[in-house]
């Protein structure tokens, strides 16, 4: 059986990585090679990086400006900054030339924002590929657009024509029909490997990580895994802490453009030393911090989903956010976590009192059950995988 060809169209690949990134080759990972072949444009970044290559089930193609080995502000600067622009062109161009060679049977952007143009003026020369957009969008639909408003009419192009619209959460499918998708849609939410967040961590070692903090046994530890960025409102929590007893501390995992001014915050509002900003944490890694921490919180102003919160659900800790965007599709407050307010501190600090009072241990171990139980039958990898096999499979 000759496999069928899909070809991806994505801002950012491995190494740079981000919830759409690990979204795509999770789930094309976990397709047979003999049933698809997968390509990707995407942007290189890094003269490091071969043009061309073979990730996981992904032949990756390159494309754009180049640093040899960049820091994340070398993102924001010249000539790396101008990826997100020329990439519009240079990926439909890049694609076309690709599709002579394979004949690619499907298509599938990710992220509207950035993988919209190049599908939308594919699809406008190869009516015959099968085009599925997902949106991954964080930051709010409001602010896309407005950014997007120079190249508007190729912009909500890339949703008029796609087949098939996927949207991680009911909140960005809705977007998607507002920004004029008329077809057939689906919701296909983020995963997580379930497994390897609800295996227990040796109380040692987590015992070892708190105390590495100074955090003690008595002690509370709230944490974030977060890009240090606006929309994730890190600062709502380091305020919070006022409100808090001084046991009760804060980890950070995470880096971003925000960073200085955070750590800033913290010894403004005096609790510079309950706070611990660990930088970036491969991934691998995160579950023996979420396994040593207590609460996990983030008071997102927006989020298409949020995969995060569902890393802590499967650890099985409670988790704190706000009633934003895709959040409100697995998160329901008393049931499977705890609403807090939007840049509402006191809120958080209010949330974070009726976790940590031991008259609500049996109820706050109902609400943890209750989250696993979603993270495992909603969010797994494998289930999410099948799913959009199934949507590629309608290629003709």
């Amino acid at each position: 059986m000759t496999p069928k060809k899909v070809l991806i169209f994505s801002l950012a690949y491995y190494p740079f990585v981000g919830g759409a990134e690990v979204a795509i080759k999770e789930i094309t990972d976990r397709i047979s090679p003999d049933e698809f072949e997968f390509h990707m444009v995407t942007a290189r970044f890094d003269k490091a990086l071969p043009k061309s290559e073979k990730v996981g089930n992904v032949f990756v193609h390159r494309i754009g400006f180049a640093k040899m080995s960049p820091n994340s502000a070398d993102f924001r600067l010249f000539p790396l900054h101008l990826n997100k622009y020329i990439f519009q062109i240079l990926a439909f161009l890049k694609g076309a030339a690709l599709h002579r060679t394979h004949h690619f049977d499907g298509m599938w952007a990710m992220m509207a924002h950035s993988a919209g143009i190049p599908a939308g003026l594919f699809k406008t020369f190869y009516r015959d590929v099968f085009y599925v957009l997902t949106l991954q969008e964080g930051d709010p639909p409001e602010y896309i657009e407005r950014t997007m408003l120079p190249a508007w009419p190729l912009f909500v192009r890339g949703f008029a024509l796609a087949d098939h619209l996927v949207g991680e959460s009911s909140f960005l499918e809705k977007w998607g029909r507002k920004m004029g998708f008329k077809g057939k849609s689906s919701v296909v939410p983020n995963g997580v490997d379930v497994e390897k967040f609800k295996t227990q961590i040796e109380k040692h070692k987590t015992e070892e990580l708190r105390k590495s903090l100074k955090i003690q046994e008595k002690d509370k530890a709230l944490i974030t895994t977060s890009r240090l960025v606006k929309k994730n409102a890190v600062d709502d929590v380091i305020k919070a802490l006022r409100y808090l007893p001084e046991t009760v501390h804060f980890i950070v995992l995470g880096v971003g453009p925000d960073e200085r001014m955070l750590k800033k915050l913290a010894e403004d509002v005096g609790v510079s030393r309950r706070v611990h900003f660990l930088g970036f944490i491969d991934g691998k890694k995160v579950p023996p911090y979420l396994k040593s921490s207590d609460i996990f919180v983030r008071p997102s102003l927006s989020e298409g989903m949020g995969n995060s919160f569902i890393e802590a659900m499967a650890a099985g800790i409670p988790v704190i956010g706000t009633a934003v965007g895709g959040i409100v599709d697995f998160l329901k407050d008393r049931e499977t976590g705890f609403i807090c307010g939007v840049k509402d501190p006191k809120s958080v600090a209010d949330q974070v009192d009726f976790i940590i009072n031991p008259k609500h241990k049996e109820a706050i171990s109902t609400i943890v059950k209750n989250a696993r139980e979603v993270a495992t039958e909603k969010h797994d990898w494998n289930k999410i995988a099948n799913t959009m096999k199934h949507i590629f499979e309608t290629a003709s």
